[in-house]
């Protein structure tokens, strides 16, 4: 545990910051087995927010694994870490009046729970977003052919077959993966954020500007 150390808060409160960026800041955390088509709708989601004219992110599980969570493996311990450290990223791009989506398995209660209560510590909204699908289905799609690996015994700790799931019990959002269309999903998602006042006109969260420029006054600052 590291000692000595101090938040260093900034002068510029988070609501400054926010009327600056005319942007809410938040996170969508993605939770769900592995093929459920997690990533795919958040890349897509992803796409439809930076054409709306709003900052977003995404983070996905395999990619942080590449570098920030490099050490990490799959025990039920690691899996914690490994959310825990990722929730403290995407808080941190909420902060910033950004939208941090995360595409992780995340397959514990506990370890979601604990990336909810530090954005509810620092005010901001956390957006549960789980993309329902069954083992059975999953493994029919079994695009990186995990499920087979593991199957035979070449994953060990693999979540839906030698590892739990633990489904959320009041996630914001439930997307029926085998039912629903990546265009239906996001457009799901997009109205949930609306409904909410996290993305849209009203409030002025959202303003369009040509050529991508804030406004400014006579003297060059930013108008808000």
């Amino acid at each position: 545990m590291a000692t000595n150390i101090t938040w260093h808060a900034s002068p510029l409160t988070h609501s400054e910051r926010s009327q600056l960026r005319h942007q809410q800041g938040f996170t969508l955390w993605f939770t769900g087995l592995s093929a459920s088509g997690k990533s795919t709708i958040a890349i897509a989601l992803e796409q439809h927010l930076l054409h709306l004219g709003l900052a977003a992110y995404r983070l996905d599980g395999d990619n942080v694994r590449l570098g920030l969570n490099k050490d990490l493996g799959f025990s039920e311990r690691d899996r914690g870490e490994n959310i825990r450290r990722i929730a403290e990223v995407a808080l941190l791009f909420a902060d910033s009046c950004q939208i941090a989506l995360t595409s992780f398995i995340s397959p514990y209660r506990a370890d979601r729970a604990t990336a909810r209560a530090l954005h509810k510590a620092r005010d901001l909204p956390f957006v549960e977003v789980y993309v329902q699908i069954s083992v059975e289905e999953a493994e029919k799609r079994d695009p990186k052919g995990l499920y087979a690996k593991a199957r035979r015994g070449e994953i060990k700790e693999f979540t839906g077959v030698s590892a739990p799931y633990e489904e959320p019990e009041e996630a914001e959002i439930v997307i029926r993966s085998a039912e629903t269309g990546v265009e239906e999903a996001v457009k799901q998602i997009v109205e949930y954020l609306e409904g909410k006042g996290l993305v849209g006109a009203e409030g002025g969260r959202v303003r369009r500007y040509d050529h991508g420029r804030l406004p400014t006054d006579s003297s060059g600052r930013v108008r808000v």
